[in-house]
């Protein structure tokens, strides 16, 4: 059972390139003058970004790194986990800074400008499905954690990503994967130079089946078109994209069922659960730079669909026809972004000014809730159509007033207006809301090859547009509050970035982060989940070190804590404890390359246990998960990888929840356990062409 208010300290993984490395060449662009892009391994950072804990991840680290699913890029990003709870084709689980992300809350992701956070989403608020995502389009990822950007608003209270797709491939890709249960992928890509401009090219297909004893035919097709041109200081991307999935899904079961020996750990209580998905987008990126600055204008339409089936109680509140659900939603959306940068020397002191507009309208018709049994729709719970649009301005200056001091000071303001058509009368209706986040850094050095970083900044999230004009509970029909439309959040951050070895580079930050309320709507039940404010607070440490030119290690670690502000819950289980909040995870990578024909990476990741009710008194167990590839280069054309997820074969749970549910109609209920199952050791051979 999804708990929309849950949040989880999930601190830092690895394997990414936290803005570092070592020996590199690192290359501006000068038609997008303020993105460091790092080619091969980093050689120095200093004195390009703004806090510890910001930094890039380059495409030949994640081409060097086997991913089970293709959200797992994020997990590039120190402190980002990604999981599962249900089907191949739904949004991934996340956890980043002491957060349950649930499908994507408060973490802002973003392709070539294009939002992929889903606000009054049928599933959950700030639904991020990545599934479309083609890792080996990926050129780079550009993070930062905590709210210290002007430029990030909604969803970005924990971090942000943003992921930026090659123009052109140095050479065409052909590759063909096959694995245990029935996995298949083939992936063609290629740049070809037209007259004017290039054009990009991919198609991808795939199936799996997993392990499950209900097959879960995971079938999807996509394919992206990119057109790119450049003239002179102008640079411009046009890029559609069209992508669609079905699945029949296996969500998590009781754990008390699975060791009677009822259900099969690999099995699912309710084996009609599914969902199928559609996405096509058509978006437009250009950059132009100027004597005095640089202009960027990014526009982009996303049309989608998604029709899930869920049964995560079984026969709790209906023992007739059980408690089957389907969310369904057809969305559209337009949004624009532009921004222009000037140099502003201050007397004789380095400096820049960057002001932009930012604009976004959601148009669903219809976004609904309905009962279901066996697969099929019974009953409208609500079905609404929902207008949300959101517009915001900010602006930030960023001035080197001493060669050991630099600030970066900025100013963001948000509105929003929220048009909902509910099928239950009193859900209708229209609401406004505006917040102001103000934002601060400070970097003192480099002193011998030493930055300290000082962070302080406001921001956000909002909720579901239904949740803000709900006034009636769809499911029991009594009276409720609506939750509000945005809620604040605050964070702060210290953090230290050296390279005081040769080939070393570290990082360390300290963090805190507030959050007003954790009052989220919850698309599973149909209406707003209360809980109260809370505090997250902990310690991050990244290392990245080049032993050799062939050799990368990477070792991170962070802990941290979640706590209520007052004790939440029912009794006789209230506590402060945040229900999916992890102490720690830690990560070690292994990267060897050009070993002759050989090459390889070694990945283990822990991610700690977790208090999955608010006393505290019930708690997952710890994950430990590895991966490895081998890989040889048959010609320098052509290689030969093998990919081993679960190397160690760990009999884990992908994600755990404490809730009450009801096996069969005449059994008992019984609040216990729930867990989704990792996937034990899979095998998946390739085989890549690049001509």
């Amino acid at each position: 059972m999804k708990r929309k208010s849950s949040w989880a300290p999930a601190l830092v993984v690895g394997v990414g390139l936290s803005a570092g490395g070592a020996h590199a060449e690192v290359v501006a662009d000068t038609a997008q003058l303020d993105q460091i892009v790092v080619r091969g391994n980093y050689n120095n950072a200093i004195g390009t970004s703004d806090a510890a804990s910001a930094g890039v991840v380059t495409s030949k680290l994640i081409e060097a790194r086997p991913t089970f699913r293709p959200a797992e890029v994020l997990e590039f990003v120190p402190g980002v986990i990604v999981s599962q709870h249900s089907g191949d084709g739904k949004a991934n689980q996340y956890y980043l800074r002491g957060f349950n992300l649930d499908h994507g809350t408060d973490f802002a992701t973003s392709i070539d400008g294009m939002p992929a956070n889903m606000p009054t989403h049928a599933h959950g608020q700030g639904y991020t499905d990545l599934n479309w995502l083609i890792p080996e389009l990926i050129d780079r990822i550009s993070y930062r954690k905590g709210p210290y950007s002007a430029e990030d608003g909604d969803f970005a209270s924990a971090g942000s990503a943003r992921i930026k797709l090659f123009d052109t491939l140095k050479r065409g890709v052909a590759s063909l994967t096959v694995g245990e249960n029935g996995y298949e992928r083939g992936l063609l890509a290629n740049s070809s130079a037209l007259q004017t401009g290039k054009l990009l090219y991919a198609l991808e297909l795939s199936h799996n089946d997993g392990p499950w004893q209900h097959p879960e035919g995971f079938r999807k097709a996509n394919g992206v078109l990119r057109y790119s041109l450049g003239l002179g200081d102008t640079k411009a991307a046009l890029t559609a994209m069209a992508y669609s999935a079905s699945w029949h899904s296996t969500d998590q079961v009781p754990l008390a069922a699975v060791q009677s020996g009822l259900i099969d750990r690999f099995g699912a209580v309710d084996p009609t659960d599914h969902g199928e998905t559609q996405r096509y987008s058509l978006s437009l990126d250009l950059t132009r730079a100027m004597a005095d600055g640089v202009a960027k204008l990014n526009a982009y339409y996303v049309q989608s669909k998604l029709d899930l089936y869920s049964n995560f109680t079984y026969w709790l509140a209906d023992t007739t026809h059980g408690d089957q659900f389907e969310q369904a939603e057809q969305r559209r959306v337009f949004g624009l972004a532009a921004s222009r940068a000037w140099d502003t020397p201050i007397a004789g002191v380095e400096g820049s000014t960057t002001i932009g507009l930012q604009a976004r309208q959601d148009r669903l018709n219809p976004v609904g809730l309905y009962t279901a049994e066996g697969g099929a729709r019974l009953s409208t719970v609500q079905q609404s159509e929902v207008h949300e649009t959101a517009a915001a301005l900010y602006a930030e200056n960023a001035t080197h007033w001493l060669p050991w001091l630099r600030t970066v000071a900025g100013l963001r303001t948000d509105h929003y207006d929220f048009d909902v058509t509910s099928s239950i009368a009193a859900n209708s209706g229209q609401k406004t809301a505006n917040i102001n986040s103000p934002k601060l850094s400070v970097v003192l050095g480099p002193w011998r090859q030493t930055e300290t970083f000082f962070n302080y900044g406001y921001g956000f999230h909002s909720n579901d547009a239904r949740g803000v004009l709900t006034h009636v509970s769809p499911r029991e029909g009594t009276p409720t509050d609506p939750s509000p439309a945005l809620v604040r959040t605050k964070g702060a951050e210290v953090g230290v970035r050296g390279e005081w070895l040769p080939g070393l580079q570290t990082s360390m930050s300290l963090w805190r982060l507030t959050l007003g309320s954790e009052l989220v709507f919850s698309g599973d039940a149909g209406d707003t989940e209360a809980s109260g404010s809370s505090k997250r607070w902990g310690f991050e440490l990244n290392n990245h070190y080049m032993l050799s030119p062939q050799w990368l290690i990477d070792a991170d670690w962070a802990v941290s804590q979640a706590r209520f502000n007052e004790a939440q819950g029912d009794a006789p289980n209230e506590g402060r404890f945040v229900p999916g909040s992890v102490k720690s995870v830690a990560s070690v990578g292994v990267t060897g390359n050009d070993l002759g024909p050989w090459f390889g990476q070694f990945q283990l990741r822990y991610f700690g246990p977790r208090p999955l009710i608010e006393d505290g008194s019930v708690r997952s167990k710890a994950t430990l998960l590895a991966y490895g590839r081998v890989g040889y280069k048959l010609t320098p054309d052509l290689k030969l990888s093998l990919d081993v997820f679960n190397l160690f074969d760990r009999q884990a749970s992908d994600i755990d929840y404490y809730y009450e549910s009801r096996l069969t109609p005449s059994a008992a209920s019984e609040s216990g356990l729930h867990f989704h199952p990792v996937e034990p050791r899979t095998f998946r051979v390739t085989l890549t062409a690049n001509f």
